[in-house]
């Protein structure tokens, strides 16, 4: 198992074929503020690819954007919306199709509240996921080990925790359900880019 660090784009040939994890960090949580400074991404055989943005990145990177836009590649994640948001408005991608695992958990871990990555992880898995780095600055001209190391787990896990959701969706009944939930992701994430982040256009309330 390696951790690979690349700059500005991801070296052609160096994925399996198949679903791919991804996940981002960013300088923050407001997207249009917040640069993108990494894509982690992970074909679930034991290596992890990171691929670091410098300020003023053009983000053409157009082996990641060729991955990242192939609809014929299931892309997991663990909060889709907050990455497709951040890969549309830097890359200009939208990377689906989608299966987000914390809304997978949401449908069929109605036994708890704890849907965090690192819960997930150590239920389905029996693994321990460090959360230490989580605020920290990727923007920084070097990243320390820790900070690879995490950015790294947060796509080693997302296959073995996919092939468990998948289950427990179908046993129950809930499988059409969280598709129609994925399919819709692309969408929220754009109306997020849009101005409307946190109001729900569905609900009675007129504010």
């Amino acid at each position: 198992m390696t951790v690979y660090l690349h700059e500005e784009d991801l070296p052609e040939g160096v994925l399996a074929d198949g679903p791919i994890a991804i996940d981002t960090e960013t300088m923050g949580l407001i997207t249009p503020r917040d640069r993108l400074c990494l894509v982690q991404i992970a074909d679930g055989r034991g290596d992890e690819h990171l691929v670091r943005f410098s300020p003023g990145s053009s983000y053409a990177a157009p082996n990641l954007k060729a991955v990242l836009a192939d609809p014929a590649r299931l892309k997991l994640y663990h909060f889709a919306r907050f990455d497709l948001a951040a890969l549309q408005h830097y890359m200009g991608v939208v990377a689906a199709p989608v299966f987000c695992t914390k809304i997978a958990s949401k449908l069929v871990r109605t036994y708890t509240d704890r849907h965090g990555l690192k819960d997930l992880v150590r239920e389905l898995l029996g693994k321990e996921l460090s959360k230490q780095q989580q605020s920290s600055d990727w923007g920084a001209a070097e990243l320390s080990d820790a900070q690879r190391e995490y950015a790294a787990s947060d796509v080693r896990y997302l296959h073995g925790c996919h092939a468990i959701l998948v289950q427990r969706l179908a046993r129950e009944g809930r499988t059409e359900l969280a598709q129609a939930c994925f399919d819709f992701l692309p969408h929220r994430a754009a109306l997020d880019l849009a101005g409307w982040p946190e109001h729900d256009i569905f609900s009675h309330e007129s504010a």
